[in-house]
Formats: C-alpha cells, structure tokens, sequence
C-alpha cells in the first residue's frame, strides 16, 4: 500500500495514487506517443503497464521517443522498462518483445484494464483496433490520429466514441515530420483521460 503522504505521488490529486496503484494499462507502440503515455501514466502512479513493441531504438527516434542516445539499437519494450523504473521502481512493466497481430492482440492486454494504441501504420492501427473492440467491447480503447507538424495546438481534440476515445487533429499525417513537443501533447492528453476513466471507474 502507498503512502499517499510520503511517496513520490505526494503531489497527485487526493485519493489518485491508490486508485492507479491498483491499475493497469496495455500500450501496443513503444514510440512517440505509446513511450510517453507509458511515462505519463507511471509518473501519475500507475502500478501495472504491459507493453509491446518489436522495434529497435534509432538516432532518428530520440527528437519525441522517451529514449537517450547510450539506448541505440537496444528493444525499445527493454529500454523503456528501464527508463520507466527509474521512475517508479516499484510499478510492475510486463514487455512483449513481438509483433502484435490478430491472433495475439487481444491474449497479451486480457487482464489490463484500458488499452492503448500507439502504432504509426494505418492497416496495423485498423487490425488492433477492430480486434479489440470485437474482443473486449466493454473496455475502453484510447487510440491517437493526426500528431505531426508543430503549432496549432487548438486543433487537436478528444473524440470520444462509447468505449473508444481518439486523441489529436485526425488530419495531418506522417508527411508534414513529427515534432516532440506536438507528439508530448497529444500523449500527455491521451494520458489524461486515461487516468480520468480509470478514476471514475474505480471511485467508490
């Protein structure tokens, strides 16, 4: 048990860290957006995160991934676990170090109690969310469309569709380059509603 008082969540909002601390998430897309919730949601309290990824840490990664230079060439599910327990040592982080496909997406996040799609290619991004909607279609599925370019701030929004909430301006693609401050944003937001759900989930 948490010492809300005494912990490094002193700060969170009263009665947050002991509801998160109970929580668990599943991140397909260790990348800008899936490496950043991860970071968001361990640093609000989170004490469970499964995550998959099959990639490895590039040079190219490091100007919005949560990665550093001396992690180059590394499984990024290896060096995000890393990263994130210098966070939050206690929190367990469950990786997958695989391509997520129909057969698996659903078996891998059974037990998580909110997913998130974290994935840059369009027919993955399709295949796992039909997956899981058709497999957990009581469970809230938290997806992102539309994090390139820089400014603009006000046109990324939350969507939320039933039990699929869609963060970002669901308009600009890969072509106009990807920035971290615009990709933090949307993860950050992405971030936020999932503590908020989980939050009025578990409230008493």
């Amino acid at each position: 048990m948490i010492d809300e008082k005494t912990s490094a969540f002193r700060d969170n909002p009263p009665g947050l860290t002991s509801l998160l601390n109970r929580s668990s998430a599943g991140i397909t897309g260790a990348g800008g957006i899936g490496s950043n919730v991860a970071a968001s949601l361990i640093r609000a309290g989170i004490g469970r995160l499964v995550i998959a990824d099959f990639d490895s840490v590039e040079l190219t990664n490091l100007n919005r991934q949560f990665y550093f230079t001396d992690q180059i060439g590394y499984p990024k599910v290896e060096a995000l676990k890393y990263n994130l327990e210098l966070i939050n040592p206690d929190a367990e982080i469950e990786i997958h170090t695989r391509l997520i496909d129909s057969e698996n997406a659903c078996s891998i996040f059974a037990d998580c109690d909110v997913l998130v799609e974290a994935v840059d290619r369009e027919e993955t991004k399709i295949m796992l969310l039909e997956s899981w909607l058709e497999g957990f279609p009581r469970k809230p599925v938290f997806s992102c469309s539309g994090i390139t370019g820089f400014g603009k701030t006000d046109s990324i929004r939350v969507d939320r569709r039933q039990n699929l909430t869609i963060v970002g301006d669901q308009e600009s693609d890969l072509s106009q380059g990807t920035l971290s401050s615009r990709v933090a944003i949307v993860a950050a937001m992405m971030a936020n509603e999932i503590i908020e759900y989980l939050f009025s989930l578990k409230s008493p």
